[in-house]
């Protein structure tokens, strides 16, 4: 008797939810984005290329090039305050203390968190109080609305999406190969860069995604403590749809953001699809494996 293949049945419910709440509303921003400007907002019928001829222009690139920038800049200090990080807790003994300190920050709102940086810089806040009453400043800083704060407080929102994977993926390594190294006759970062690092791609590509994705479409940090002159592609597109209501400019800086961020995705993929770099299994080849990574430049 043949068997009923229920397969389909199963992944029903998820094709459903995928084709609502991801198929369709990016295909209704890639068909409003080649649409007319209505003319008290919205969209009216006709073909258009006006809105993708827009994103030449001399202020959206300029808004593009600085959250480009700012999310490079912050995405590179959040894995670099993550490796060392993940690293601690992985081979820390109270591992489970460390992560719920790096969990406990997502249990109180994003908005929260933003307002309490506001009260921390801000020009009657807690670090002015404090530069005041040490001397150092008679008058009040303005540590707000610039594009240094704004990286501040993105690194700061999104470390524990950092340090979460490259946790998950430093505590499977097996930690003898760097006493191996040391022992062998590499130095500490030797170990770290030839053999650690190689390991853990896997982890820092995932790291990497899980900030820089969110970082370049960030709304509410850089209109909360960036200011105008931290205007993020985010910002404009709220205000395409908000203020100046025209949609397809909006929906084709949407789609430019996604195709960014694919284009991320299709790294990742690519990346974690390759064969990772092979580990040292004996102590003959671990030392063959230090010998050649010292004789590199």
């Amino acid at each position: 008797m043949r068997q009923r293949n229920y397969g389909p049945w199963y992944s029903a419910p998820q094709g459903l939810w995928l084709t609502l709440f991801f198929a369709a509303p990016l295909f209704i921003i890639i068909v409003y984005s080649f649409l007319k400007k209505g003319l008290y907002g919205g969209v009216e019928p006709g073909f258009s290329l006006a809105a993708w001829h827009a994103l030449g222009g001399g202020t959206l690139l300029a808004v593009a090039l600085r959250t480009l920038l700012v999310s490079l800049v912050a995405t590179s200090i959040t894995i670099l305050i993550a490796l060392p990080a993940s690293y601690s807790i992985a081979r820390s003994s109270n591992q489970s203390l460390r992560l719920f300190l790096i969990i406990v920050p997502f249990w109180t709102n994003f908005l929260v968190r933003v307002y309490a940086w506001i009260a921390i810089l801000g020009s009657e806040g807690f670090l002015n109080d404090a530069l005041r009453w040490l001397g150092i400043l008679s008058t009040p800083a303005q540590f707000l609305y610039n594009q240094g704060t704004v990286v501040l407080v993105l690194v700061y929102m999104y470390l524990p999406y950092a340090i979460l994977p490259l946790f998950s993926t430093i505590e499977k390594f097996d930690f003898t190969l760097l006493e191996a190294a040391r022992d062998l006759g590499a130095s500490r970062l030797t170990a770290i860069v030839r053999i650690l690092l190689p390991n853990i791609r896997g982890g820092i590509v995932t790291a990497v995604l899980f900030t820089f994705i969110p970082i370049f479409g960030a709304y509410a940090v850089p209109l909360l403590v960036g200011g105008k002159d931290a205007y993020m592609l985010g910002n404009i597109i709220a205000d395409q749809v908000t203020k100046t209501r025209n949609w397809p400019l909006a929906a084709s800086i949407s789609m430019a953001v996604t195709l960014i961020t694919g284009i991320g995705a299709l790294v990742y993929a690519y990346t974690s699809s390759r064969p990772a770099a092979p580990q040292v299994d004996d102590a003959e080849d671990d030392l063959d494996y230090i010998i050649q990574a010292e004789a590199l430049p």
